[in-house]
C-alpha cells in the first residue's frame, strides 16, 4: 500500500534515512492502531542524481506493508505528474517532444493516455487530450497507466 505525503524531496536527499516521515496512525487495510517501522526502500525520481530513501511501515496484525511516497507522483512513475502533463501538452501543440527525456518513454505516456481516454471518456475527447488528462485525474485515475 502506498501513501502519498507532502514532503520536500531536497530535504529527503539531505537527511536520508533520518528524514522524519510521518507515521500512519492506523493500518489502512485492517484499521489496527499501531504500525511498526519496516525500514526504507530506495526509489528513483527524475531530476535527482541519487535514489531517495522512502520510509516503510508494517502492520503487525495483517502484515500489510505501507510505503510513503512524495505527493505529485503517480505510483510506479519516476516523473512528476506536472512533468508528464506538460510534456504531453507540448507534444500535442507542437508535434514534437521537448528535449530532456527519452522519446520512447514519452510516447508510452501519450499512447496510454489515448487508450485511457477512449476507454473511460469516449471518442468525444479525442481532440482534447490535455483536458481529458485533467478529467481522468479528477476521476481518481492515472491517465498514463498501461495497467487496467
Amino acid at each position: 500500500m502506498i501513501i502519498t505525503v507532502s514532503v520536500k524531496i531536497k530535504e529527503i536527499i539531505e537527511k536520508g534515512i533520518d528524514y522524519p516521515w510521518p507515521r500512519p496512525e492506523i493500518c489502512l487495510r485492517c484499521r489496527v492502531s499501531k504500525v511498526w517501522g519496516h525500514g526504507h526502500v530506495s526509489a528513483w525520481f527524475d531530476g535527482f542524481d541519487e535514489a531517495l530513501d522512502l520510509r516503510r511501515w508494517r502492520c503487525p496484525a495483517c502484515g500489510c506493508v505501507i510505503r510513503m511516497k512524495p505527493r505529485g507522483y503517480f505510483n510506479n512513475f519516476q516523473a512528476s505528474i506536472e512533468t508528464i502533463r506538460s510534456r504531453i501538452s507540448h507534444r500535442l501543440k507542437t508535434g514534437r517532444w521537448p528535449p530532456g527525456l527519452l522519446y520512447t518513454r514519452q510516447d508510452h505516456w501519450l499512447r496510454a493516455l489515448i487508450k485511457n481516454v477512449h476507454s473511460y471518456l469516449g471518442n468525444q475527447w479525442k481532440g482534447r487530450l490535455t483536458e481529458a488528462f485533467d478529467r481522468l485525474l479528477e476521476k481518481g485515475l492515472i491517465p498514463v497507466t498501461r495497467s487496467i
